[in-house]
């Protein structure tokens, strides 16, 4: 039966309202599907984080350390920091961003124990040595064969990402200037002839660590390694 005032049957105005209701779901789920997450994200930035972030970074730094950038899978980060995909992307973004985090926590850790070995050493020259004699040590050991993460990661990327080939350069500068340091205090001290530039004799640390840490990580006996140092160190008498 139609309704008189709008001429549309029982059956009609049932259809109408059925395809209304239908029509509000579907906008609903569109809307708030969509903003939900970024509701969500809102929603928790007022909450106090349930873990420690330095930690997680750890975690994470032990994996790019172990894995490499590109062989290191989200789901290898989020195994290794126990955090859910929300939490990893709320806190440190996206997993470059992440690993540049890790490489700048690792530059800092490795930078300030250094920093703190060259001032407590006895001389500029027995810092240098003892450097080399310690990275010599970890030959066929599993310290030495994950390697330096930083030149892991240099030797990764190279200038392939300029963000990270940017950080590498301020990493490479920090240890290159601590090199400088430990180089004039053994030239004041006669340990090094001072007619040779500071800088240079830095740059050839640096490199000879460098090579020193792949030679290592690519399986060299221990022998051979201290060979290697030997010659390294005759370099700078």
């Amino acid at each position: 039966m139609a309704d008189p005032q709008t001429g549309i049957s029982s059956l009609g105005l049932w259809l109408i309202v059925s395809a209304l209701q239908v029509a509000i779901k579907l906008t609903a789920t569109l809307i708030f599907g969509t903003i939900s997450p970024i509701i969500e994200k809102m929603n928790n930035l007022g909450r106090p984080l349930e873990f420690d972030p330095d930690n997680a970074t750890d975690a994470a730094m032990e994996v790019f350390w172990c894995k490499g950038y590109e062989a290191t899978s989200m789901t290898d980060l989020l195994q290794a920091m126990e955090l859910s995909k929300s939490s990893l992307y709320q806190t440190f973004g996206s997993k470059q961003e992440l690993f540049e985090r890790c490489l700048t926590r690792y530059v800092n850790w490795l930078s300030s124990n250094m920093t703190k070995q060259l001032d407590e050493a006895k001389s500029g020259r027995n810092f240098i040595e003892t450097l080399f004699t310690t990275i010599a040590n970890t030959a066929q050991q599993p310290e030495g064969a994950k390697g330096c993460l930083m030149v892991n990661s240099i030797n990764e990327f190279g200038q392939k990402d300029p963000a990270i080939a940017l950080s590498l350069e301020e990493s490479v500068s920090i240890f290159t200037k601590l090199f400088i340091k430990a180089v004039k205090r053994a030239q004041t001290e006669g340990d090094i002839s001072p007619d040779t530039d500071p800088r240079a004799i830095a740059n050839y640390l640096h490199v000879a660590v460098s090579g020193l840490r792949t030679m290592i990580k690519a399986g060299a006996d221990k022998n051979s390694v201290k060979d290697t140092v030997t010659m390294l160190l005759k370099a700078i008498d």
